[in-house]
């Protein structure tokens, strides 16, 4: 019986669902060759990663983010008084925070020293610093090299110079910025800091600081370097200025004059000068006169290596309110004082002091000491030529209360004594650095008198310092116990 043998039905291979690369596998084929290795090197470590169970979804769709900032629900006020509380050594990295901390910590700031002018011109620095009071403006108006390695540095200016710098004698002048470009940053730096109190600049003009005076109605302190006469025509608008520094000539940086003609101008326009410092300044006694009769309310005068002409010192009498008379580096005090008769004492005169000034003419010391003999502080610091004779020229003010003498190597003990005890309401006394002054020379009568004092400092002879500071530890002495021969 035959049989047909039934071929048994293969079963169709089951319909496979064609898969779409995804995104990411697309992005990685056509993403450049660095980024793709990163990429897929993050793709291999977490493979190679292990399982890791998924946490549980918590039914609040709220998220909880455990590490955010809390400050920022703080308003801007309250965050700037916090942190206004800080030490100042954390400014620096408490604006790295962020840019809102960046902000806040800007508004603090009160003070600036300027050491690129680009940094004003393009307006970066009133909107990091929006509430400045004080601004030193002097090294940015100098174009110098950054990275010379070469300081050359005065009292009053800094400059970074070349190697061959010593071909130029003014060096200020050939780096410093057009007058234009200076007046146009001071306009900006004024329009957006109204509350300025205190501004330092170089070669400005006088349309220059009639726009500082014109916005800046509080300016208070003003210091001025190459100024000139031209320029002090415009101080007359600085109504509320007490303070001003005037620095017209600097040997080997720049050059420039105050006569006796913008002494009368700056005296006539600020009446309300309460300190006063004129900085390598010509003049006479006819500026002194007119500072004296117009600013009644000054109190302290600064001399600086000044060139005045002779006779100057007896407009110092017009000064009746004068309290405090410094002078600074000061070749020569008075060359020709004139008469007596001109010489008329300071009434309210209270301090003197002298720092590293030459006191090597007798009649100018003598005309000074007379003008200040109602002074009750009288101070010397390496004052060169001070020797037994000029000292005892400062006998004739008698109502000296405190002497100090610092680097006074001329000065011996016997002068010393022969002034000291002609004053009869000394009641202070500091000597430091004058090595002709003896322990061993002091008279009973000048140790009684030390006894008394309310306030005395004796360290004449600073070698005698260093074995009195060694004494009972074994070092100092020849062949001491650590260089023993073997």
């Amino acid at each position: 019986m035959p049989f047909s043998a039934e071929i048994p039905e293969v079963p169709s291979p089951p319909t496979v669902k064609k898969r779409f690369p995804s995104w990411s596998k697309l992005w990685v084929k056509n993403a450049k060759k660095p980024l793709k290795h990163v990429v897929l090197t993050m793709q291999l470590q977490s493979l190679s990663s292990p399982a890791i169970k998924s946490p549980k979804i918590p039914k609040t769709l709220t998220p909880t983010l455990p590490n955010s900032d809390p400050t920022l629900s703080l308003p801007d006020p309250l965050l700037l008084k916090i942190l206004s509380k800080l030490p100042d050594s954390q400014r620096n990295s408490n604006s790295l925070v962020c840019k809102r901390w960046l902000n806040l910590q800007g508004r603090l700031f009160r003070s600036v020293k300027l050491l690129d002018w680009q940094f004003l011109e393009s307006g970066r620095l009133v909107f990091r610093f929006p509430n400045l009071t004080r601004v030193d403006l002097v090294p940015g108006c100098l174009v110098t090299p950054q990275n010379s390695g070469i300081l050359l540095s005065h009292r009053v200016v800094s400059v970074q110079v070349e190697s061959w710098f010593s071909k130029k004698w003014k060096l200020c002048e050939d780096c410093l910025l057009p007058a234009k470009l200076i007046d146009r940053g001071l306009k900006l730096l004024a329009s957006s800091c109204p509350n300025l109190r205190k501004l330092s600049v170089i070669g400005i003009s006088e349309l220059g600081l009639l726009n500082v005076a014109e916005e800046c109605s509080t300016l208070q302190e003003l210091e001025l370097h190459k100024c000139n006469d031209d320029v002090l025509r415009g101080i007359a608008a600085c109504t509320n200025l007490q303070v001003l520094r005037l620095v017209g000539k600097v040997d080997g940086f720049y050059s420039s004059v105050v006569s006796d003609i913008g002494l009368t101008i700056m005296a006539q326009g600020c009446k309300r000068l309460v300190k006063l410092e004129l900085h390598g300044c010509e003049g006479s006694f006819d500026g002194i006169k007119a500072i004296g009769q117009s600013c009644q309310m000054l109190e302290e005068l600064t001399i600086c290596d000044h060139r005045m002409d002779s006779g100057w010192l007896a407009g110092l009498s017009y000064c009746e309110n004068l309290k405090t008379l410094r002078f600074q580096s000061c070749k020569g005090i008075d060359p020709s004082p004139g008469p007596d008769d001109y010489l008329v004492c300071c009434p309210a005169l209270e301090r003197l002091h002298l720092q590293k000034c030459q006191l090597r003419d007798k009649k100018s010391l003598r005309a000074l000491f007379m003008v200040c003999g109602a002074v009750r502080e009288m101070v010397f610091q390496d004052c060169w030529g001070l020797d037994n004779d000029m000292f005892s020229l400062a006998s004739t003010c008698r109502r000296v209360e405190l002497l100090s003498l610092e680097g006074c190597s001329l000065l011996t003990t016997d002068g010393l004594a022969t002034v000291v005890l002609s004053w009869k309401e000394l009641q202070s006394l500091r000597v430091v650095s004058c090595k002709n002054i003896k322990d061993s020379e002091i008279s009973p009568s000048l140790s009684t008198l030390f006894s008394v004092f309310k306030e005395f400092k004796w360290r004449p002879d600073t070698k005698s310092l260093l074995p009195s500071s060694l004494a009972g530890i074994g070092m100092g002495k020849k062949g001491g116990k650590f260089f023993k021969r073997m």
